[in-house]
């Protein structure tokens, strides 16, 4: 028997890192488009962990906004929506928002529009690793490669979104413009809540699989779109 416990040991360093790898090279990616000044190694290994703090915190807010959706399970589709949309998607994006405010809002090296999409993908790929390594563990190596084309670049285009606006809601904060501020702070929960919510209603459905392909698609370009366009149009705060 323990002669077999060397085996399985690498076998589970091999998944961990087949969900880990995925998330890393997209983090390396995004922070080479920081084109004005590069954040600190210590505040971006926070957001991190704060990505994981978060993904704590959406598991026990799903378990607890599940509940009620026993009231629903005569109505097939209203029970997906309200599952995909609220329960999943709700908690889990107000969770790395929260997160990622209580990270980054008050801090010095929050001084560019950009940095918010910087610091939006570290929390919602930090999520995503802690995420992804609890798939894989439960579900095997075959899940690690679809999750690393799939649900890792899914978080990664969601933070993207979170973090166009945040940057400008603290733009807005910055001029003073109260209205702005709170707009674009709302914005970051619910575009992203929204795109989430979508992909998992799609990915549950009889929906053909060219379908799911061409959301993914539309939403990966998009986000790429707005990472070049907003990189370049960066400014300080």
């Amino acid at each position: 028997m323990f002669y077999f416990l060397p085996l399985m040991m690498s076998y589970n360093v091999i998944l961990i890192l087949a969900a880990i790898i995925p998330a890393v090279i997209l983090l390396i990616v995004v922070y080479k488009s920081d084109r004005l000044e590069k954040e600190s190694p210590r505040m971006l290994l926070k957001l991190l962990v704060f990505g994981v703090i978060a993904a704590l915190i959406a598991l026990v807010s799903e378990k607890i906004f599940s509940l009620p959706l026993v009231l629903f399970e005569n109505s097939p589709t209203l029970y997906n929506i309200i599952l995909y949309f609220i329960v999943v998607a709700g908690s889990e994006e107000c969770a790395k928002y929260l997160m990622l405010y209580l990270g980054s809002w008050r801090s010095k090296e929050f001084d560019c529009q950009y940095d918010g999409v910087i610091y939006s993908v570290f929390v919602s790929l930090g999520f995503a690793i802690w995420e992804n390594i609890s798939y894989v563990l439960h579900y095997g190596f075959t899940t690690a490669l679809v999750r690393a084309v799939t649900a890792i670049p899914g978080h990664a285009c969601f933070g993207i979104f979170m973090g166009i606006f945040y940057g400008i809601a603290r733009k807005n904060a910055a001029l003073g413009n109260k209205g702005g501020k709170r707009t674009c702070q709302i914005l970051a929960i619910i575009l992203p809540a929204l795109l989430h919510g979508t992909y998992d209603f799609i990915a549950s459905s009889n929906a053909s699989d060219w379908f799911f392909i061409i959301f993914i698609a539309a939403m990966f370009i998009a986000s790429f779109i707005l990472v070049r366009k907003n990189s370049r149009k960066d400014n300080y705060i």
